[in-house]
């Protein structure tokens, strides 16, 4: 046989053998694939679990409700061990129509425009306030701004900030010891710093706490004849020490109940000098020609105003309340935000006021819902509100400009 032939020959039998293993293993991978899928499919169907009664009854009921969101949240318990759990929320974060049924007729129509634009068809509430006398310039979704309240969770930090100034225990450049680190109080309100504000309640006392939460118009109607509005409640009692005490509801405001409408008299106090206004919604245009302020009481906070109005500017701007510069950048906003959950429902608050050049205007906006619902979503929605002000021309189309009081120091 000659050469060629001869390489011929072993060329054709290797193809041959690449061949025959190439084939087997094609076979191979078949054979494995078909196995799987059938033992996936033997395992679904004799796939067989018995629960028990009351779990099958909870199961029939949630087919008939709809889905409930969670988040994980965790929990501090004695001795400083972190417990994680799942939190489960029933209550929904929209509405078809925020704003039906509301009485309008006293309200501007400028506000109340961009209020209802900015809140869209969010489960929530925008008031909006002249804090230069008190007149509640507008009231979006006005059964949930009149209701009986909600846990104020961090926006009781404003009220909280004011108490330990008024007592002279810090003032806004104090380092407070939080066990191995410090904290002023201008950071502790622009990143909303539990552990500060826990830390001043227990230094305050609750007799204390209390003293100067009443003072400040929780726990009483904030509106002069508004009808169907509630009280909201503050507890008698300090909560018990096995709930966090004092400091729990000084830094987030556990076993209190705030309504909009108290924390924003409160937020117009701070932007008027330190006069708190019975809040007033005239419902027709006749009323509102007959408006006349009504002064609750005078606060003696003038001079705590620029220790409080650096962290409510920082929360603005680098703190928990910078969302908002995403829509609004062009006049000063001081604010604070809070979020916190109970029964089922998040809440998310936040209330500022724009210092403009040619006023003030105070807003609250209250969320409630699932997990969309948060402080920082609060203040968003209030960027966009004041960029509706804005577009409008609604700071700059004042007739005169006023003295805008100094805020910081």
């Amino acid at each position: 046989m000659q050469v060629e032939e001869m390489f011929t020959v072993v060329q054709t039998r290797r193809v041959k053998a690449v061949a025959v293993v190439m084939v087997t293993m094609m076979l191979f991978a078949t054979t494995m694939l078909a196995a799987t899928i059938s033992t996936r499919r033997e395992t679904r169907s004799s796939r067989k679990i018995k629960e028990s009664t009351s779990t099958e009854r909870r199961l029939a009921a949630s087919r008939h409700t709809r889905a409930v969101s969670s988040r994980k949240k965790t929990a501090v318990v004695a001795g400083g061990k972190k417990v994680r759990h799942w939190e489960y929320f029933s209550a929904s974060s929209y509405l078809s129509d925020p704003a039906s049924g509301d009485v309008t007729g006293g309200e501007d129509p400028v506000v109340r425009d961009a209020a209802i634009s900015a809140l869209g068809n969010m489960n929530g509430t925008v008031v909006a306030i002249d804090p230069s006398n008190g007149r509640i310039l507008a009231m979006v979704n006005q059964k949930l701004a009149l209701s009986s309240g909600a846990q104020p969770c961090s926006t009781i930090k404003v009220s909280v900030a004011l108490a330990a100034l008024s007592e002279g225990i810090v003032t806004k450049d104090t380092p407070v010891d939080l066990g191995g680190w410090k904290m002023d109080m201008n950071q502790a309100l622009a990143h909303s710093n539990n552990q500060y504000f826990e830390a001043l309640g227990r230094r305050l006392g609750f007799q204390k706490v209390s003293y100067y939460s009443h003072l400040f118009g929780l726990g009483e109607l904030a509106g002069w004849n508004i009808q169907g509005e509630h009280l909201g409640v503050y507890p008698s009692e300090e909560l018990p020490a096995s709930l966090g005490g004092v400091g729990k509801m000084c830094s987030f405001g556990q076993s209190v109940s705030m309504t909009p409408l108290q924390l924003g008299s409160l937020i117009a106090a701070i932007a008027n000098g330190g006069t708190l206004y019975y809040l007033q919604h005239p419902n027709t245009s006749a009323e509102l020609a007959n408006f006349q302020p009504k002064v609750k009481r005078y606060l003696d906070i003038a001079p705590l105003i620029p220790e409080v109005s650096v962290g409510m500017l920082g929360a603005t701007k680098f703190g928990t309340a910078r969302s908002l510069r995403t829509n609004f950048t062009s006049e000063q906003v001081l604010g604070k935000t809070g979020t916190c959950s109970n029964d089922g429902t998040r809440f998310g608050w936040f209330a500022s006021f724009a210092n403009s050049q040619y006023g003030r205007i105070v807003t609250v906006i209250f969320l409630e819902g699932d997990h969309a619902v948060y402080g920082p979503k609060a203040a968003e929605l209030a960027g966009r509100f004041y960029r509706n002000l804005g577009e409008h021309n609604y700071f700059a189309g004042k007739n005169v400009p006023v003295r805008s009081a100094t805020l910081l120091k």
